[in-house]
């Protein structure tokens, strides 16, 4: 029976040999092993078993230390069995005689005993590598045997026998690395390529990292007696990932604005902390207003502290200057010296334009920048100087599409007879640029004003452009004296042609190729497609003489208003569908405003502002207006107050805001007499004309304006018959109005040497300032307008 108390034996079988070299005892596992049983071998000569007994040595040839080696037997079926012997001579009492000298002879099969053999040499080359760290360790987790390159950095100690990873790692690291040790000793499980981090106590820098592999250690009666733990320095290649991991996240952050302040804050956060205590960017002045920095002429650049990240204490102010040369290094004139190996700095240059620079700063007790990281750091300082220099091209392009815009805008603050106005205007800081917002205040005839806002879909460069021709084209209309709800249609036919446009002449998408207009499928031809709005539009006509105010609008929120008594409320404009749609009529409303009144017109922006629904937006515009209307403050800061906390950075669309207060021409200030169709009452017109010019104090302005009504009341009489209406309104000019029945609009000729006429509408036009003529319910109507004169 074998004894189980020495299983590293299992496989060896053993034979005892005397003197004679016959057997006389063996093991069971060499029973086994030549299948034959001990009756058959006790008693036989050991080389009748030798498949070549001259390999066999005796006694006398073994010498006193017995031998080892290779031998061939053959089995009890006959088969031929290499075997490795160990053979042990055992002296008997009297050395000299060898009849009492025995041999041990243990062996086994040349392939166990190779399979042994690799096993120590396994064993010994593991403790030996210096490419991992092995040990082992107890059920208790303490170290039991350990390779001398386990943990060979600061603050390990030299021998590691008998200690646990807590007596000279980090706490909090060894209890990580202690929970997966023993969930492998409670389990089982082998544990594979796990990271963990190992801080000593001595040095409790950044560590290293390690991958940890470990499996369990069982006796042949399966009792558990510890754990091998096989340490892996990945520390090169965990830093190799996390700088990779920063640099996509530090890319991500920088270019995530499009405002040169934002990409800048973004990098120096995105720098803190995982790889600097403190980060700092300074950026050119110049790329702040969209040009390209150029050096002075001693080749230096003033930069400006842009962004800080880091703790308030430890971290400089931002807006200090910094002096650098051309080239990117430090004016050590008037720069500090950097902390070296703690500090590092980049530049951002772009195109080979040097646009600022990038300082990463760490606390001394941590660890010193490597050649490793001054790449990482220019490599990000290349990639966020492109979004730095993206940033400030928007930014060039911004502010051109902004002062293009406010150049088509009229003045912030406007005052003519019928109303005084004050405007705000906030363009959009969305990746979209500047919107198509518009307002106008455009003066008509008799007094009466046209106030005008919309709204273009899209933004950038094309909606400002589309905003200006749009602008003109209002403006245009308006000077024909239409009606509000006519003019809508006009500008509608006009979007309506520019959607066309656009589908004909270069808007087709990538990979398509425009269809010319000839060859265009009718339908396409017959209305554009609802879902390509081109704009919106809210246009109102003011008549300070009457009060009354006209209005239609072109899918545009309805105007509030707020009475001089401080009540605020929209007016009830039934919003026609948006320009570009095309085929519907637009319905306009009359209302009449008190004087002094203040009317407010506005874009979507305004209402939405992203927070809440339009009904809330509405509801908070009514109670802010009705604040400011109470407290009878100038328009411009009433304005301001409106749209006080809407920050650009905020803003999903333009935010534009007309407010116009109203004004009226008292009724003393108004003349109106009815004519005869009788040239004989052309005088008495004139008279009456000079009678109420006198009332007025205008006795300068009476020659002219007999001049001027005698004309145009003759010529209404002559070609147009029926009551003549003549109306004189002294507002911010003196107004002259004649009205007949008729539909032909005069209009002024060149007239021959030899005709007889045709000079009446020359002389009016050279003896007054501004001339025209607009269609009524009735008729006509033919306006004059003369300068008041000032007083000397």
């Amino acid at each position: 029976m074998e004894d189980r108390r020495f299983p590293f034996l299992d496989g060896v079988a053993g034979a005892l040999v005397d003197g004679s070299g016959r057997i006389v005892g063996c093991t069971s596992a060499a029973e086994e092993l030549l299948a034959l049983p001990a009756r058959a071998l006790v008693g036989r000569a050991l080389r009748d078993l030798l498949a070549d007994p001259d390999t066999w040595r005796g006694p006398e040839e073994s010498g006193p230390g017995g031998w080892d080696g290779r031998v061939t037997v053959r089995t009890g079926d006959g088969r031929p069995l290499n075997l490795y012997v160990r053979v042990l001579t055992l002296h008997g009492d009297n050395p000299n005689d060898p009849t009492g000298t025995r041999q041990v002879v243990l062996g086994a099969k040349s392939s166990t005993v190779a399979r042994w053999r690799q096993d120590q040499a396994f064993t010994r080359e593991l403790f030996l590598q210096d490419r991992f760290g092995l040990a082992v360790f107890d059920t208790d987790l303490q170290i039991v045997r350990t390779n001398t390159h386990l943990l060979p950095y600061s603050g390990v100690p030299p021998t590691l026998s008998g200690l646990k990873l807590a007596d000279f790692l980090q706490p909090a690291d060894a209890v990580v690395l202690e929970a997966h040790l023993r969930e492998v000793l409670e389990t089982g499980r082998p544990l594979v390529l796990a990271e963990g981090l190992a801080r000593t106590v001595v040095d409790p820098r950044s560590g290293r990292m390690m991958a940890i592999s470990a499996f369990r250690l069982q006796d042949s009666d399966g009792v558990v007696i510890g754990l091998t733990v096989l340490f892996t320095d990945i520390t090169e290649q965990h830093r190799s990932r996390q700088r990779l991991a920063l640099l996509h996240r530090v890319t991500a952050a920088a270019g995530g604005s499009l405002s040169v302040t934002g990409t800048a804050e973004g990098l120096a956060k995105a720098l803190v902390p995982e790889f600097a205590d403190v980060a700092v960017v300074d950026v050119a002045a110049a790329v702040f207003t969209g040009d390209e920095p150029v050096p002075d002429p001693t080749g230096r650049l003033l930069l400006r502290r842009t962004a800080v990240a880091g703790p308030p204490e430890s971290a400089p102010a931002t807006g200090d200057t910094v002096l650098v040369r051309a080239d990117g290094a430090p004016d050590r004139s008037t720069a500090a010296e950097p902390a070296h190996d703690w500090e590092i700095t980049a530049p951002l240059v772009a195109r080979g334009i040097l646009l600022g620079q990038v300082t990463s700063r760490r606390n001394r007790w941590k660890d010193r920048y490597e050649e490793g990281d001054r790449l990482l750091l220019a490599e990000i300082a290349a990639r966020a100087a492109l979004a730095v220099d993206n940033a400030r091209r928007y930014t060039r392009e911004h502010r051109a599409a902004v002062g293009l815009q406010r150049s088509l805008l009229p003045p912030a603050v406007r005052t003519v007879a019928a109303v005084s106005t004050a405007s705000v205007y906030l363009p959009t800081d969305s990746a979209g640029g500047v919107g198509g917002d518009w307002f106008d205040v455009i003066p008509l005839s008799s007094a009466r004003v046209a106030l005008v806002v919309g709204d273009v879909a899209g933004h950038g460069l094309q909606a400002t452009a589309t905003m200006g021709r749009l602008r003109t084209a209002v403006r245009t209309l308006a000077d024909l004296d239409l009606e509000p709800d006519e003019l809508l249609v006009h500008l509608d036919d006009l979007v309506s042609q520019l959607l066309f446009e656009g589908d004909f002449t270069g808007d087709a998408e990538e990979g398509e190729t425009a269809e010319p207009e000839d060859t265009a499928p009718v339908g396409r031809r017959h209305r554009p497609d609802p879902g390509s709005v081109g704009a919106t539009c809210l246009y109102a006509v003011y008549d300070p003489v009457t009060r009354a105010c006209t209005i239609a609008s072109a899918g545009h929120p309805p105007p509030a208003v707020a009475d001089p008594d401080g009540t605020v409320h929209f007016l009830p404009v039934t919003p026609g569908p948006p320009l570009g749609v095309g085929g519907l009529p637009f319905e306009a409303i009359e209302t009449v405003l008190d004087e002094g009144s203040v009317l407010a017109l506005y874009t979507d922006g305004l209402i939405e502002r992203g927070e809440g629904d339009i009904d809330e937006g509405m509801a908070e515009i009514q109670r802010r207006l009705a604040a400011v209307a109470g407290e009878d403050r100038p328009l411009r800061e009433a304005a301001l107050q409106l749209v006080a906390g809407l920050p650009p950075t905020r803003l999903r669309d333009d935010v534009t805001l007309l407010l116009a207060r109203t004004r009226a021409v008292p009724a003393e200030s108004t003349a109106t007499w009815t004519v005869d169709p009788d040239p004989a009452a052309v005088a008495k017109v004139r008279a009456d004309a000079t009678a109420r010019l006198a009332e007025w104090g205008l006795d300068d302005l009476a020659f002219t304006t007999e001049l001027v009504l005698s004309e145009l009341v003759t010529n209404a009489i002559r070609y147009a018959g029926g009551p003549v209406g003549v109306r004189l309104i002294r507002a911010d000019t003196l107004i002259c109005e004649v009205s007949d029945g008729s539909s032909t609009q005069p209009r002024m000729r060149r007239a021959r040497l030899t005709d007889e006429g045709g000079r009446g509408l020359y002389l009016v036009a050279q003896l007054t300032d501004r001339w025209g003529s607009r269609y009524t319910a009735a008729g006509k109507t033919i306006w004059t307008e003369q300068e008041l004169p000032t007083d000397p």
